[in-house]
């Protein structure tokens, strides 16, 4: 009776200690019980300062296109370019943080905000090209905002959005979400900065994380999902896997003391 018992127990805590909890599935919880309205403050997400190997794309406009048609700028991502035709069409900033523009020739961006780009094209232009009743309109863009994620995820790689601004809850949906074997509370994030690689962990259960530095992504930041321990156990992820497994174990177990003993 006593074996019995002992078995069931650890039967029961086994079943326990290997399932994976909800707590460990929801995203954005109110762990501190504050009311959600003001528990999250506004978070801007920084302006990007260009790196090398950035790819831009530039556009030109003016009242009169054949004006502007000798700088042969760049389309927009949304005049239907794929990510292929951006990145050979597009401005590649080299190892010494310049693009080469027709014309224009050799520009310093390394470290510049996209708007600070547009201005610093605009001023050129109306100061050795046109006057200002040309009304020339320049756009400045990445060619794509690009990251790479690995690990627990649906879909790994190097992923390409074409938008100005991605969080990292969006970046996750668009790699088919984070499995179920996946740490949420702790998402690594990698970043490049002009001192080096900058590597943080973020726990995306907690809704807090939304006032993270880290929580809007920068172009070429890497994510990392790591697994949780329930998968090396092996064990099953739901109670019902779990379950199944112990009594796989059990009953292997009982026959294998069968056999020996006849």
């Amino acid at each position: 009776m006593n074996k019995n018992i002992f078995y069931l127990l650890l039967s029961i805590s086994v079943l326990l200690t290997s399932c994976i909890s909800t707590h460990d599935l929801i995203y954005l919880q109110n762990k501190d019980g504050v009311t959600t309205e003001n528990s999250i403050s506004a978070v801007m997400s920084k302006p990007y300062r260009l790196q090398t190997n950035d790819v831009l794309s530039i556009n030109i406009k003016a009242i009169d296109p054949k004006l502007v048609a000798i700088f042969s700028t760049t389309e927009s991502a949304e005049a239907g370019k794929s990510e292929s035709e951006l990145y050979f069409s597009g401005f590649t900033v080299d190892d010494h943080g310049n693009i080469r523009m027709p014309i224009l020739g050799e520009l310093n961006v390394i470290g510049y905000t996209l708007d600070e780009i547009r201005i610093k094209i605009e001023k050129q232009l109306l100061e050795e090209y046109f006057k200002k009743e040309a009304n020339i309109f320049v756009t400045v863009r990445l060619a794509g905002f690009k990251y790479t994620i690995n690990g627990e995820v649906g879909s790994t790689g190097t992923k390409i959005l074409f938008q100005d601004h991605v969080n990292i809850m969006e970046a996750i949906a668009n790699s088919g979400d984070i499995t179920i074997t996946g740490n949420r509370k702790a998402v690594t994030i990698i970043r490049q900065s002009p001192t080096g690689s900058e590597m943080h962990d973020i726990d995306l259960t907690d809704i807090n994380v939304m006032n993270s530095p880290y929580f809007y992504l920068q172009p070429n930041d890497y994510i990392y999902v790591k697994p949780l321990k329930q998968k090396t156990w092996g064990t099953g992820k739901t109670g019902i896997e779990s379950l199944g497994t112990i009594i796989t174990l059990l009953s292997l177990a009982t026959t294998t003391f069968l056999l020996l003993k006849n």
